[in-house]
């Protein structure tokens, strides 16, 4: 007897949320993967619909580590902007 393997989450939830919140170009590849894990479940081709489920999962990082990273950078810009003022003393 095969074992029945369970249908993938499909990560929507986190692929909008890393749209919204972080990366849009990298969340909109996201939300693309995780639509397609269910009609690919539903044609029996489960195979390709882990790999869309982990795509999906990947590149919800993706746009979280780009938003983090350029976050990251922003507040590395504002901190040299105070310490050239502070060092410049422009009142």
């Amino acid at each position: 007897m095969e074992p029945v393997m369970q249908k993938p989450d499909n990560g929507l939830v986190w692929a909008i949320l890393s749209t919204v919140l972080c990366c849009l170009p990298f969340g909109i590849v996201a939300i693309i993967k995780a639509t397609q894990v269910d009609p690919l479940w539903a044609s029996g081709n489960s195979d390709a619909a882990y790999q869309a489920d982990s795509d999906a999962r990947k590149w919800s990082w993706i746009s979280f580590g780009t938003a983090i990273g350029i976050f990251f950078i922003y507040i590395v810009a504002i901190l040299a902007i105070i310490g050239l003022a502070a060092m410049y003393d422009l009142d």
